[in-house]
């Protein structure tokens, strides 16, 4: 059995720039992108906002899921986020209380 991983995206507000991203540990991969610690996109654009993401038990999985959802168009990605976060609330403060 693989490690645990993550596929997620983030926004830089409500319909905001969205940015993908596959991650083992994703409360401290958010916690960088949020401190502009992660350098490139998401540090140019302000994406910070964790909107979506799933969890899978192999880290090629994410990975395969990862490289599809990057090629979505980008309404089929906001009716993925609408569907589970409707508000588009930032699902890293469930995390960190």
């Amino acid at each position: 059995m693989g490690r645990e991983s993550y596929v997620y995206i983030l926004a830089s507000g409500l319909y905001g720039t969205l940015y993908v991203g596959v991650t083992s540990n994703l409360i401290q991969r958010v916690w960088q992108h949020r401190e502009g610690l992660a350098e490139g996109f998401s540090k140019e654009y302000a994406v910070k906002r964790l909107v979506w993401y799933e969890q899978h038990s192999e880290i090629l999985a994410a990975i395969t899921r990862e490289k599809q959802l990057k090629k979505w168009r980008r309404d089929w990605k906001i009716e993925l986020i609408q569907k589970s976060n409707p508000m588009w609330r930032d699902l890293f403060e469930d995390f960190t209380g």
